[in-house]
């Protein structure tokens, strides 16, 4: 006979936002169920955000000790890289965040844990290794996959993805990578730091989805490290070629090939919905991922989705939003809705951040303007030799923030007071206000803000009143 469990709530997937929602859901009192197939933590901890984060402060300490004649610090007797030990440190910071995300944390905390495959089998009730469990709400947390485009040849070749790449024991001799997005981006550039040579092989052109001139820094930054970056090219073919990898490409220069030791393709991402059965839920999809409202409610409307599998931005961040707004829909009944202020960071060095829409298209919006703020006006950068960087604003004529968008060194800690301005709908005369301390990058902000007000402040009227209550004595 099937078993059969009832509860408030059930949870498929426990990656950043199922971990979230059956945490959240289990202190408030609510029986939760929460299912997942492979391991905990989902990809954020084990193969993206974490790992790749971990990889990339590896990569700064080397360029650091590499680079650091222009300061006058010339490193003695640096013996150079130790592969085995840049894999013990990404596993290391891995292995010390898993107890947050386990098994037995979430089982502590009242979470009944299925480590089993799930599938709908009606529009209540799902089905996980012979239990059926029917709950008041479901929510689908179960993520998305790499994908791997249709090239000639990529099956008979030994190609990596984000979730594989880990498993190498030394860094790649050439890695070529397949996608100038910000996976490829931010491990290209940990991996030339490492010590491999790199080339990068992109249909359409370097982060496409970010401001072409924030993506010009970035671009000469990785260029200038020795990062091949080809953009605007159609891979042919994939072959193998003695014990790497070949892969033929045309641009506008022509027929090309590029020999390499190992192969990455991080060219997109799918949402993992096919062992889900959602039609037997009446659940509506699409290629991109599940279709939900603003309240993140499904076409069933007890069943929700958070995270990647809605096919909205693929941040762990956005995921970590998306449980906050279900638990209040799910459990408090409350219209909570999904914010319109999110940001999106890109973590090569220098950063690429941005929060709004493209920062052009909104500066050329009726009544709005747009800010530039150069990292060389910064006393901070000038110091730490990082002026290669540019602060982009777009405002409305109140000086309400419409769109931000930065590329230079800590871009993203930059980004958050924009974030509170959107998010708060605060003017940038709050920001102008500000005492801020001398000598930090943050100045920036500040600067941008004074500059939405210099062309008022410095105008032929406010002259004239100065010179007027000049007169008064």
């Amino acid at each position: 006979m099937v078993k059969e469990r009832r509860a408030d709530l059930c949870v498929i997937g426990a990656g950043s936002g199922g971990l979230s929602v059956a945490a959240g859901a289990a202190q408030l009192g609510a029986d939760t169920v929460l299912i997942e197939a492979d391991r905990m933590g989902g990809d954020c901890l084990n193969v993206g955000c974490v790992p790749s984060k971990s990889l990339l402060a590896a990569g700064h300490a080397a360029h650091a000790a590499a680079d650091g004649e222009a300061f006058g610090v010339r490193p003695a007797g640096w013996p150079g890289l130790d592969a085995g030990a840049v894999r013990r440190h990404v596993q290391s910071v891995v292995d010390a965040i898993a107890p947050h995300d386990s098994q037995e944390r979430f089982e502590g905390l009242g979470v009944t844990v299925r480590r089993t495959t799930a599938r709908f089998v009606d529009p209540a009730t799902v089905e996980a290794d012979g239990e059926r469990i029917r709950a008041r709400r479901f929510v689908v947390a179960t993520g998305s996959r790499p994908t791997v485009p249709p090239i000639p040849g990529i099956a008979d070749v030994g190609y990596l993805t984000n979730e594989t790449i880990w498993d190498l024991a030394d860094i790649p001799e050439h890695l070529i990578v397949i996608g100038a997005g910000p996976i490829g981006t931010e491990l290209a550039q940990a991996h030339r730091r490492l010590g491999a040579r790199v080339t990068v092989l992109e249909a359409r052109r370097m982060l496409p989805r970010d401001d072409a001139e924030l993506v010009a820094i970035v671009r000469t930054a990785l260029a200038g490290e020795g990062v091949a970056i080809r953009e605007g090219v159609r891979i042919t073919a994939v072959a193998p070629a003695g014990n790497g990898v070949r892969v033929r490409f045309e641009d506008a220069d022509g027929p090309a090939t590029v020999d390499g030791s190992h192969l990455l393709v991080a060219a997109g991402r799918a949402p993992n919905v096919e062992a889900l059965e959602l039609d037997k839920a009446g659940i509506a999809a699409t290629r991109t991922g599940i279709t939900v409202d603003r309240r993140l409610r499904t076409t069933n409307r007890r069943v929700f989705a958070v995270g990647d599998v809605t096919g909205g931005a693929l941040f762990t961040h956005v995921a970590g939003h998306h449980a906050g707004v279900v638990v209040q829909n799910a459990l408090f009944r409350l219209p909570a809705k999904v914010s319109g202020v999110i940001p999106g960071v890109t973590y090569t060095d220098p950063e690429l951040a941005s929060v709004g829409p493209p920062v052009e298209d909104a500066a050329a919006g009726d009544g709005c303007e747009l800010v530039r703020v150069p990292y060389a006006e910064s006393d901070r950068a000038r110091a730490e030799r990082r002026t290669e960087g540019l602060l982009k604003l777009a405002a409305d004529k109140r000086g309400r923030v419409k769109a931000v968008a930065i590329a230079g060194a800590q871009a993203g800690e930059l980004l958050q007071p924009w974030l509170l301005a959107m998010t708060t709908n605060t003017k940038l005369r709050a920001m102008a206000s500000l005492v801020a301390p001398y000598p930090t990058l943050g100045e920036l902000n500040k600067k941008a803000a004074s500059a939405f007000y210099a062309p008022r402040l410095f105008s032929p009227t406010t002259r004239r009143l100065v010179r007027w209550l000049g007169r008064l004595g």
